[in-house]
């Protein structure tokens, strides 16, 4: 059974999911591939996996998170998972681009499909794909948004933050 959490943030509404205790989707609300909320799901904001998410992502957009410790059980191909453990594996405050994606996943010439796999990950912030970015360094695709890609990426200091 498949419960989940809407809350607020400093970027805006997140959606979690968890099912058998682990969390399986982190979703912007409104996201280009955010699932519409199933009317047989459960909103639990008592459930553990859910609130621990919810605690652990406000700390990680206040800077005084850096890991997320959560069980996790996203759903995918078998490349797709390859390549979110791969992204899951980015040290924070650091990149990698799409190239240097498909190459830690064994497929050195299967960059535009690394960046696929890269848009459909489940698990938005605590699998980092804000972290992965173009071959010139420059902020490519994100499914929250291009926006919230360059906050997260000045939360972590790889960028500076734009002068108004």
């Amino acid at each position: 059974m498949t419960r989940y959490l809407r809350f607020g943030t400093t970027l805006g509404s997140l959606i979690a999911t968890a099912a058998g205790g682990a969390l399986t989707g982190l979703y912007f609300e409104n996201e280009r591939h955010a699932p519409a909320i199933d009317p047989h799901w459960i909103e639990d904001p008592a459930d553990r996996t859910l609130a621990q998410c919810a605690r652990q992502v406000r700390e990680f957009l206040e800077r005084r998170r850096e890991r997320f410790e959560l069980p996790m059980a996203p759903e995918g191909t078998d490349f797709q998972l390859r390549v979110w453990g791969e992204i899951a594996a980015i040290p924070y405050g650091e990149t990698l681009t799409y190239a240097g994606l498909a190459r830690r996943v064994g497929a050195p010439s299967a960059a535009r499909a690394a960046g696929a796999a890269t848009g459909r990950n489940p698990l938005s912030i605590v699998v980092p794909c804000h972290r992965v970015v173009g071959s010139s360094g420059l902020l490519t695709g994100y499914a929250g948004g291009l926006a919230r890609k360059q906050r997260l990426l000045e939360i972590e200091g790889v960028l500076q933050p734009a002068l108004v």
